[in-house]
């Protein structure tokens, strides 16, 4: 099985949990997807989000995707409990299509390191 088709049964897989977990007959997309990994980092799962606590929840989830790459690094926890990092290498220019790509690989990478996929 080449990569490119490895990838993709894994990125259906982890779609088809979090769908079936979270959007109650819907197919989660892939905003949706990191939002979720943002929400889990947070780890405060339980309260509602306001828009721009939203737009962080994506920013944190991408931070988290993308520590293994080289991209940024964890810094600190603020008081009210929110994951801080630091940029460490600027990303280089993707098309969309390739920043969808390395975003799918980044996430399907997390959920094998949660042991939620192989």
């Amino acid at each position: 099985m080449s990569r490119d088709e490895q990838l993709k049964n894994r990125w259906d897989k982890i779609v088809q949990i979090l769908s079936d977990q979270f959007a109650e007959g819907d197919i989660l997309d892939l905003d949706a997807i990191i939002y979720l990994i943002g929400v889990q980092e947070l780890g405060q799962f339980k309260q509602p989000f306001k828009k721009d606590e939203k737009v962080n929840l994506m920013h944190i989830a991408i931070c988290r995707l993308l520590e293994p790459y080289g991209f940024y690094e964890f810094d600190f926890v603020d008081k009210d409990g929110w994951p801080h990092y630091k940029i460490k290498e600027e990303l280089p220019p993707l098309k969309a299509g390739e920043q969808s790509v390395l975003m799918k690989e980044a996430i399907v990478n997390y959920f094998q390191e949660k042991e939620v996929i192989e």
